[in-house]
């Protein structure tokens, strides 16, 4: 009962309308799964280079930088809600027309508009977490919204790779109808938010009237933690660029097993991240945890370089790599959270947003073009350094971070 009693602890407290919205995204979540088959699909099924399939997902993220953007400044005028409904609904329809494209252009073109679309949904849920959480379990708020992501994304390539293995057209109309369906569903479960009336209790939190104090591109420590954010990210990406062609090219696995292992992921976060964050809640800065999650980062590719060419490396690499990510991502929401205050949330929530999609646009890219006169060993060799070197970033960025605390709270 003991592990019971720990579940129970890290699940409590959380507001009812933050459930609803997990519940939300668990739905959208569990059709993710076009973007992890995309490069398979375009390289195995159409006969893309791995150079073109590259480019098509540095179109994918171009289309996030501005739909960051979009999303994060339509969240302030119009409201998160509206944002985040239609992203979902407009999302489920390009995803249908996405599986009817054939060339090169209509393709990149598609995706573009597409993560245009989707990458709006992401600043207007951040600031949709932060209003239905109170501030003491802000952090837990978030990790709830990973773990409906994450255990969504167990089911949606494990679904995917079986619907792969009948015919990739099945992918296309899945993930959309699944947007579409999670759109109608939040808007079924979770009515719209009205500005300036929150729920007492669940729902409340601080209120002060915008343009008053900094902006989020004022502080610099921040925007550095924006460009180490940025570099973590062209690493994570790999999963779903490059790390399926190496398993399917030199693993030998097939898309169904690929799918299983990519399930493996997000079912390992669904399990234990929320107790993880729960037992480290207050233990050290979160920077301070980043940093040791980027070391395992790099143990992560390094297992793909020292490990033998068969299935069971994917398994190694799939460990480190989740245990990596559990000990990063929610850690980075915990750190731009504690930064901003409610009259400039969404910028700092769009930065964030953009540093991933930044990453989408090179990784993606470069990566491909070196893969290929490089080969994956060197490539991997390349991110386990880069890696180590983003890890030492963070670790210095948190002793500037408490240098600046203590300056301004001596004791």
């Amino acid at each position: 009962m003991p592990l019971f009693s720990l579940y129970k602890k890290a699940f409590a407290g959380l507001s009812p309308s933050t459930w609803w919205l997990s519940l939300v995204l668990l739905i959208n979540r569990s059709g993710n799964m076009v973007l992890p088959f995309l490069t398979i699909y375009l390289t195995q099924h159409l006969g893309f280079s791995i150079a073109q399939a590259g480019l098509v997902l540095a179109f994918f993220g171009i289309g996030s930088v501005l739909g960051a953007l979009a999303g994060g400044r339509l969240a302030d005028r119009i409201g998160f809600y509206p944002v985040q409904f239609w992203s979902l609904f407009l999302n489920g329809v390009l995803f249908i027309i996405l599986g009817q494209m054939r060339t090169m252009l209509q393709i990149s073109a598609c995706t573009f508009v597409l993560s245009l679309v989707g990458e709006a949904f992401r600043p207007a849920n951040a600031s949709a977490i932060a209003w239905y959480s109170k501030p003491e379990n802000r952090v837990r708020s978030y990790s709830l919204n990973r773990l409906a992501v994450n255990l969504g994304f167990s089911i949606g390539p494990a679904v995917g790779g079986m619907l792969a293995a009948i015919s990739y057209n099945f992918l296309f109309w899945a993930d959309g109808l699944t947007c579409i369906v999670a759109a109608l569903i939040m808007r079924v479960l979770l009515p719209p938010a009205k500005v300036n009336d929150r729920k007492a209790g669940g729902d409340k939190q601080e209120q002060i009237p915008a343009g008053q104090g900094p902006t989020a591109y004022q502080d610099v420590l921040y925007l550095v933690f924006v460009v180490l954010v940025m570099l973590y990210a062209m690493g994570f990406f790999q999963i779903g660029s490059i790390v399926p062609i190496f398993f399917k090219t030199v693993l030998h696995m097939n898309e169904f097993y690929i799918g299983l292992v990519l399930a493996f992921n997000g079912l390992l976060i669904a399990l234990l991240e929320m107790v993880l964050v729960y037992k480290l809640e207050n233990t050290k800065p979160p920077l301070a945890i980043i940093y040791r999650g980027m070391f395992l980062n790099c143990l992560a590719f390094l297992s793909l370089i020292l490990l033998p060419a068969i299935g069971l490396t994917s398994v190694v690499f799939i460990l480190f790599f989740t245990f990596s990510e559990m000990l990063t991502m929610p850690y980075m929401n915990a750190f731009w959270i504690g930064r901003s205050r409610e009259h400039n949330r969404g910028q700092y929530a769009a930065l964030y947003t953009i540093a991933y999609s930044v990453a989408q646009i090179i990784s993606p890219s470069l990566s491909a073009y070196l893969v290929e006169r490089l080969g994956f060993r060197d490539w991997w060799y390349i991110i386990t350094a880069w890696s180590l070197l983003t890890a030492g970033g963070f670790w210095l960025l948190q002793r500037k971070v408490s240098a600046q605390n203590l300056a301004r709270n001596p004791l």
